[in-house]
């Protein structure tokens, strides 16, 4: 006789769980967190534990004990993480016994009750029964993320339940998810793309998430290449690393491990602007074209490739399902095709509000849109990003000019690793192009040597006046250049004031 094996929910370092498994532990969350109470009431649970079946439990109890989850990054200093606990006003903190030290004196100085997270998962396991545990309405606050805090401080965007269920739902129609698919996630889970395209996502048709502690290349080709994983999802700066270390392999391991990723039904990139280059390197490595999508802290995926039919490189495709959206231009009038113009978005999936933040909450909104701040053009019934209106859009000499338009020609210089261009501050220009880039090893490059290698290729107005080479470009836990800080080394150096002759002088 055949014995049927339960499907794990989680599978982690420590092996692997089922979804009765889970249940039980997010009751046992739920329990400790209630207390004597029958219902949080909204209050708010800040955690920072790390990926495994522990993180999966304490999200589900925070959601069942009638809490709000609010994840913290594992890669933050001590001082933003006890701003996260203290604006999100925060009743209850639980954290790993690693970093009990941190998290004990910070929930005492906000007045919350600390929990470690063995603690929270060895509380006798809340009834089964459906009236023993809060009823989560729809319009219920859910969950707070921290956006990356790029251009000021952290703002908390508020999702309630059916903001998240539309999320996953649009997300499981669009990307296919069913039980069988098994995805490795190597994510933080402090943000969208590891919550709700990874762990939400698969949890909610049953389907297997496996998270490794940390991302190691070596170890995560090893899973790729298994014929066990059907679905990953990753920033452009890991598929970079993975690249990299394919390049390091011998021959045979090359041809083993691409042939064992081309099983996969689907590989996805998102959270950063995918280079085109990596792209190419990444389908010719593997067989894949990644499937590009867009998406906000605020308001889930709104865009996507398709999973069956063209994916064009550079373009973040069309509405997934239940989203609308428009480009508008400065008068908040729709665009014709072809014209650039800011995205705006609307449906269930859009954020409640911005935590505490009534006047910016108002402002992210138009007429019942949400204001992504993000430039585009659709072209031939696609979108394609022309980057953030406030960071990535460059007026110089009376032009608009798109950063990553820019960056995209800049990438295929020979001594050029990575780049990211900004616009500084300058009398003559308004802004003026400038340029940090990493330079590949061994390689040197000054301005006037990559002026004339972009004249071909580049307006004269959007050629960079300004460059300066970087060990590395300042990234956030996602993997995304922070552009504020590009800025500032061009300002720090003086290159704000003066149009360098040659890069050789830049500070490294």
């Amino acid at each position: 006789m055949t014995i049927a094996i339960p499907r794990p929910a989680i599978v982690d370092r420590h092996g692997a769980y089922t979804y009765a498994q889970l249940d039980e532990a997010s009751r046992c969350v739920a329990a400790a967190l209630l207390g004597d109470t029958s219902d949080l009431a909204e209050a708010r649970v800040a955690f920072f534990v790390a990926p495994g079946f522990p993180y999966a439990a304490i999200q589900r109890g925070i959601w069942r004990s009638g809490g709000v989850a609010v994840p913290l990054a594992l890669s933050h200093p001590a001082a933003e993480l006890e701003y996260a606990v203290t604006d999100s006003a925060s009743a209850i903190v639980v954290a790993d016994e690693t970093a009990a030290d941190i998290f004990g004196p910070i929930a005492a100085r906000a007045g919350a009750r600390f929990l470690t997270t063995g603690q929270a998962m060895s509380a006798p396991p809340a009834p089964v029964a459906a009236e023993s545990l809060p009823f989560l309405g729809a319009t219920r606050p859910g969950m707070i993320i921290y956006t990356s805090g790029t251009t000021g401080r952290p703002k908390g965007v508020v999702t309630t339940h059916a903001n998240i269920g539309a999320q996953v739902a649009a997300l499981v129609e669009a990307w296919g998810w069913t039980p069988s698919d098994r995805l490795l996630l190597v994510l933080p889970l402090h943000h969208v793309h590891g919550i709700i395209n990874g762990l939400c996502s698969a949890l909610a048709v049953n389907a297997t998430c496996e998270m490794p502690a940390s991302f190691n290349a070596e170890e995560v080709w090893d899973r790729l290449a298994s014929g066990e994983v059907t679905v990953f999802t990753a920033v452009p700066t890991i598929y970079h690393r993975l690249i990299a270390a394919w390049d390091a392999m011998p021959a045979p391991l090359q041809r083993a491990r691409a042939e064992g990723a081309a099983r996969l039904r689907l590989m996805m990139s998102g959270s950063a602007a995918l280079p085109v280059q990596t792209l190419a390197r990444w389908r010719a490595i593997t067989g894949h074209t990644l499937l590009e999508r867009y998406g906000m802290t605020e308001i889930g995926m709104a865009l996507a490739n398709p999973l069956h039919g063209e994916r064009r490189p550079g373009f973040v495709g069309t509405p997934l399902p239940g989203v609308d959206a428009r480009l508008v231009g400065d008068d908040g009038d729709a665009v014709a095709d072809g014209i650039p113009g800011e995205l705006e978005v609307r449906g269930p999936a859009v954020f409640k509000e911005y935590w505490r933040r009534p006047d910016e909450t108002r402002a992210a909104f138009r007429d019942g849109w949400f204001r992504t701040g993000d430039m585009a053009v659709m072209e031939n019934g696609s979108c394609r990003l022309l980057g953030r209106t406030n960071v990535d859009i460059i007026k110089t000499g009376g032009f608009k000019v798109s950063a990553l338009e820019i960056e995209a020609v800049l990438r295929d210089h020979p001594a050029i690793l990575e780049c990211a261009v900004v616009g500084v501050e300058d009398e003559e220009w308004g802004e003026r192009v400038s340029a940090a880039v990493e330079l590949r090893a061994d390689a040197s490059l000054a301005l006037p040597d990559l002026q004339a290698w972009a004249k071909p290729f580049l307006a004269p107005y959007k050629i960079p006046r300004a460059l300066v080479p970087v060990e590395a470009l300042p990234r956030n836990a996602m993997g995304k250049v922070v552009k504020g800080n590009v800025k500032a080394l061009f300002v720090a150096s003086g290159f704000s004031r003066k149009i360098s002759a040659s890069a050789s002088t830049a500070p490294r």
